[in-house]
């Protein structure tokens, strides 16, 4: 119980600012919500879960920042509540729990802390700054191997944001989702402020926002790329690191969330009381009436509270041992995340909070699916991974979430948390191996190519299990986290000294080769030689089967400057630059990119939903699937294990498993791709017939040393000069 000193400030402070009166309400729905109650009266209905809490206050700033509290006395299933008539959409409010102080046990409830409400549809405030006052322990204390132990009693409301009442009523009726097709799926990553913030067809005043991502500059160059799907990095409420402000830096891909409901405010070009939620929705309408589906990058793994010695901003004050994994002595925090903290999702209220979210994001802001940070983390049950964990099993249950689009990262920092090609059927995954094994072979240092033909392919090997499709595998040469394009093929090593880190933090292993010389140069036989490995890389992405997911600005030549680890680089070394018509190199990328983007759009063999067999097939035994070498001869056994550095690769069109939604056989043209990741040119001989007649070349990333313009036809059993390092795609043309 809360001491009697502790019960009678409560009194104290409420009759000192008594604010309206508080009616019992409802324990449901969780949060903030506006209703009608008693008598035909408008007010809002506050719900907040503190399971183990004495007693909870709320917390109503008009725009001065006076506090008035209000005790809130109903109390079930651990759920405090109250409705307060009046109140409505734009009133800031927050929490203060009351409890045991008791940090051995795990118990760090702290009244003096002002606390965000874990439901708040929208936050009114920045985390620009964590100063000593939002923490819940005294932060300098002079023994600092005990600082958490030692409660702080200074009052944290003036220094942090508010959650904000929102209002909503919208039906979504006039929104058309796409609902496009995981095979047909292309998913573009990018940062709703690194996307706008320099793009000149964007009013200035609307750069970095949401607002400045649905104006129809950042919409025409979306549509005219050919991606269905934008998957956009963290756009919950996230705070900032203690050590990046300690040096001037700023937390900028978001990956530090805060609020799972509220869309993060520092994105919002219209205000931050409330109108960031309908900037945000405004988004998603534009997007998917351009026929682009909305993906979210969701951090339900850890929090923005950090560890033991981090800040009290919300969960860590409602109920410490409710929320977080605990080590085996209660005080400090088991860390599967590399960042302090991690979700205890195994708990009914952890999960609800985070099926809530998603479920809210889905129904009420629009979104058409979910990207899962080390949801390795999230499917562990005590300790191990566990793929048959309560969160899985509620997703794959829940009527709303099962038919959006789950993309698992799925791998944590902890013991065992590589899972790659081990979810179940209803999610896709981030393939890093096929990242590896593509990466590999265009710097010549795969072993053999028995790893890159899987991948190729649609990775069968990691996913041809429990009904699972190729496009459960998402490939990826880059993504946010790494080298950008460019710097893969100009960097060898990491050069992220501005990070203030010593350059210590970002991977050491990049797979990466600067083709001759570290970092930028005049050379024009590096540059062309630079250019010619970010086209193969390219065109190896975009005609693999499976899904493949481009970062923003790769097809422009981005560059990070070497930066492996831009996550606190909220500056031009992080915003896409957007002076392509300075450099016919970047151009010529963006133009290659469109021309295969639309050729997979026009070709189902290159959107395969099922795997290839790789046996005869029909009247003339031809496989759907058939490796060749550099002789036109089909590759034995020896020939997978052996050192080389081309392939070719034969897609049959005529044996396409499935049918259209008429219920016709699919069928489409046949294709051969050869990889060539040689250092000089070489002769591949063509398979004649029954592979093929002759040919028509499509696709050659040779630039300047391409033997044949597009179009050129090749006889069957013929021989075709492939250029050094370069790739061709040819049609069966008979």
């Amino acid at each position: 119980m809360a001491s009697a000193a502790e019960q009678e400030a409560v009194q104290e402070h409420a009759l000192e600012r008594a604010g309206p009166p508080v009616w019992p309400g409802a324990p449901t729905p969780l949060g903030a919500r506006c209703r009608v109650g008693p008598g035909g009266v408008t007010g809002t209905n506050f719900a907040l879960w503190a399971g183990g809490a004495e007693a909870v206050e709320l917390c109503l700033f008009d725009a001065d920042g006076r506090e008035t509290r209000l005790p809130l006395t109903e109390l079930t299933h651990e759920i405090w509540h109250g409705f307060v008539p009046g109140v409505g959409p734009g009133q800031r409010y927050g929490y203060r729990v009351h409890g045991r102080w008791d940090p051995w046990t795990g118990a760090r409830w702290n009244p003096a802390k002002l606390l965000l409400d874990p439901y708040a549809r929208a936050v009114d405030g920045d985390f620009a700054a964590l100063p000593p006052e939002a923490y819940g322990h005294v932060r300098d204390w002079p023994q600092q191997h005990v600082a958490d132990t030692v409660r702080d009693e200074r009052d944290s409301a003036p220094y942090v944001p508010k959650g904000v009442v929102v209002h909503d009523d919208d039906d979504w009726a006039d929104d058309r989702r796409p609902k496009t097709p995981w095979q047909d799926s292309v998913i573009y990553e990018l940062h709703v402020k690194g996307f706008t913030k320099l793009h000149p067809g964007i009013p200035e005043h609307l750069r970095g926002t949401y607002a400045g991502l649905a104006h129809p500059a950042a919409i025409d160059h979306l549509v005219r790329l050919g991606v269905t799907a934008v998957e956009l990095l963290p756009v919950h409420q996230f705070a900032h690191e203690d050590h990046l402000l300690r040096r001037g830096l700023r937390n900028y891909w978001g990956y530090n969330s805060i609020g799972y409901f509220a869309p993060h405010a520092g994105y919002s070009s219209s205000g931050t009381a409330g109108q960031q939620v309908g900037e945000f929705k405004r988004m998603v309408r534009a997007l998917h009436a351009a026929g682009i589906e909305v993906i979210l990058d969701v951090v339900y793994n850890h929090t923005a509270e950090a560890g033991e010695l981090g800040p009290t901003l919300s969960l860590k004050g409602i109920d410490n041992r409710g929320y977080y994994r605990l080590q085996s002595d209660a005080r400090r925090y088991a860390d599967y995340t590399g960042c302090g903290n991690t979700l205890h999702v195994v708990q009914p209220q952890v999960l609800r909070l985070i099926t809530d979210s998603l479920r809210y994001w889905v129904t009420e802001m629009g979104v058409d699916g979910f990207r899962f940070d080390l949801a390795a983390a999230l499917a562990r049950s005590m300790h191990d991974v566990d793929m048959l964990s309560p969160f899985l099993a509620v997703i794959a249950q829940d009527p709303v979430l099962r038919r959006v689009k789950l993309i698992a990262e799925p791998w944590d920092v902890g013991n065992g948390g590589y899972q790659v090609g081990a979810f179940p059927p209803l999610w896709t995954e981030w393939n890093d191996r096929y990242r590896d094994a593509v990466r590999d072979f265009w710097r010549g240092a795969l072993p053999d190519v028995r790893d890159l033909g899987y991948r190729l392919s649609g990775s069968s090997d990691l996913y041809a299990w429990g009904g699972r499709r190729p496009y459960a595998s998402v490939n990826f040469v880059t993504a946010h986290d790494g080298f950008t394009l460019r710097d893969l093929v100009t960097y060898e090593r990491k050069h992220n000294e501005a990070n203030g880190e010593g350059n210590r933090d970002g991977t050491h292993d990049n797979r990466s080769w600067n083709c001759g010389v570290e970092g930028e140069t005049d050379d024009p036989g590096i540059q062309g030689l630079r250019l010619r490995q970010q086209r193969n890389l390219l065109t190896t992405l975009l005609l693999s089967t499976g899904v493949p997911m481009l970062v923003a600005g790769d097809e422009m030549g981005r560059t990070q400057g070497g930066n492996n680890n831009a996550y606190c680089q909220d500056n031009e070394l992080g915003w896409l630059d957007w002076s392509l018509p300075d450099d016919p190199g970047r151009a010529g990328l963006l133009a290659l990119t469109r021309r295969l983007l639309a050729l997979r759009h026009r070709h189902p063999v290159l959107r395969r939903r099922a795997f290839f067999s790789g046996r005869p097939q029909g009247a003339d035994g031809l496989r759907d699937l058939a490796w060749f070498t550099a002789e036109g001869t089909e590759m034995t056994e020896r020939d997978w294990y052996a050192p080389t550095a081309t392939l070719g690769l034969y897609l049959s069109g005529r044996d396409i498993p499935g049918r259209d939604a008429r219920g016709e056989q699919i069928t489409d043209d046949s294709f051969l791709a050869v990889l060539h990741a040689g250092p000089r040119p070489l002769e591949f001989r063509l398979p004649g017939p029954p592979w093929a007649e002759s040919y028509e070349l499509v696709v050659d990333t040779g630039g300047e040393e391409q033997a044949e313009a597009p179009g050129t036809d090749h006889p069957g059993g013929g021989v075709i000069t492939v250029a050094a390092r370069s790739m061709i795609l040819l049609r069966v043309r008979a």
